[in-house]
């Protein structure tokens, strides 16, 4: 059995008292697989964000001038791929490493046989989404900085709200999981989801010229409410309609997190 998994059951043996803290240990062996990989891993979380912030924000920036709202193309769009960032990361660990780990490598059977339940599995999971989202917008927010921006350091609160995002994102992700009978299942997943969310939600350009239907589909995704929290904090405004766009972050946590419960319970214990 992998060791990793054998950690889960022989350490923390104080915290698996506290109920409420038993995601904990698995949440810990996913962060000390993470911190193996941490040179790739973030390579590949920040870097594709990163390009699209210089071939677009520069690029087509050049021709657009400051006519997004007020602020230069590369700032607008900025504050967006941060926000997207959090989705990515937290969609592709909920759906691919998540798969492995149930699938493949039946870490989460091994992972069983200690005091845990499907329940803290998923709970640690979720947290573990997050986390990997603050980590990976963190590092984006920083060289965002480093190039100008950022408005002010008001911009650190994103990082929280990364993660808030990431365990929204890190839920829906794993509904699909648990219904996924191989990886290329998830494809559907990212062509009907995640990429018109990308597109309709204002990440690179405003929605109020689209259609009203449009618009209001868009305003009942979450990457929308993420966003609407996420762009004013990093150009330096107050973020307005704060308590609607948290409720339905915590609204989509609410539904998707113990539907994953019940549907990977249904898959691991029949």
């Amino acid at each position: 059995m992998n060791t990793e998994v054998t950690d889960v059951s022989m350490k923390d043996d104080g915290l698996r008292e506290v109920g409420w803290l038993r995601w904990y240990p698995v949440w810990s062996r996913n962060m000390r697989v993470w911190r193996k990989l941490i040179g790739p891993a973030l390579l590949g979380n920040i870097g594709e964000p990163l390009l699209y912030l210089f071939a677009l924000g520069y690029g087509l920036g050049g021709f657009l001038g400051k006519d997004i709202q007020g602020l230069e193309y590369v700032v607008f769009l900025a504050s967006g791929l941060v926000c997207s960032s959090a989705m990515n990361t937290a969609s592709f660990e909920g759906m691919y490493s998540a798969y492995t780990r149930m699938a493949v490598q039946d870490t989460w059977i091994g992972m069983l046989t200690a005091p845990l339940s499907i329940r803290d599995i998923i709970t640690a999971e979720v947290i573990w989404d997050g986390t990997k989202s603050a980590i990976s917008v963190t590092a984006i927010l920083l060289v965002a900085s480093i190039m100008g921006l950022v408005a002010d350091g008001w911009a650190i609160l994103v990082i929280p709200l990364a993660w808030l995002v990431g365990a929204c994102f890190g839920s829906m992700a794993l509904v699909v999981t648990s219904l996924a009978k191989n990886y290329d299942f998830f494809l559907y997943y990212f062509t009907l989801l995640i990429t018109p969310m990308l597109l309709l939600s204002g990440v690179f350009f405003p929605i109020d010229n689209m259609p009203e239907m449009v618009q209001l589909i868009a305003k009942a995704l979450p990457l929308y409410h993420a966003l609407g929290l996420m762009r004013p904090l990093m150009i330096g405004q107050m973020p307005v309609d704060i308590l609607l766009h948290l409720m339905v972050l915590f609204a989509y946590i609410a539904i998707a997190m113990p539907l994953a419960i019940r549907l990977i319970s249904r898959r691991l214990l029949r």
